[in-house]
């Protein structure tokens, strides 16, 4: 999500605030929940895994649109 950019400049954007940390952790975890989903680890139905892509795509989106925001400012 955030290639190219030290990892530095990203994990103190991500700790910047409360709720950055949890759009982070949240992202994190339906991307993990989607590939278990995908590899039939987490047995789900095909409207909800579709509605985790859309969130997980939401928050990254987000995520970076935030960063890039914080990196033009600089």
């Amino acid at each position: 999500m955030f290639e190219g950019h030290p990892q530095e400049e990203v994990e103190a954007f991500i700790n910047s605030s409360a709720e950055l940390r949890r759009l982070y952790h949240r992202h994190r975890e339906l991307d993990k929940q989607v590939l278990d989903a995908e590899l039939g680890v987490l047995p789900i139905d095909d409207l909800t895994l579709l509605q985790m892509k859309r969130e997980k795509l939401q928050a990254k989106d987000q995520l970076t649109r935030l960063f890039e925001e914080k990196v033009r400012a600089h």
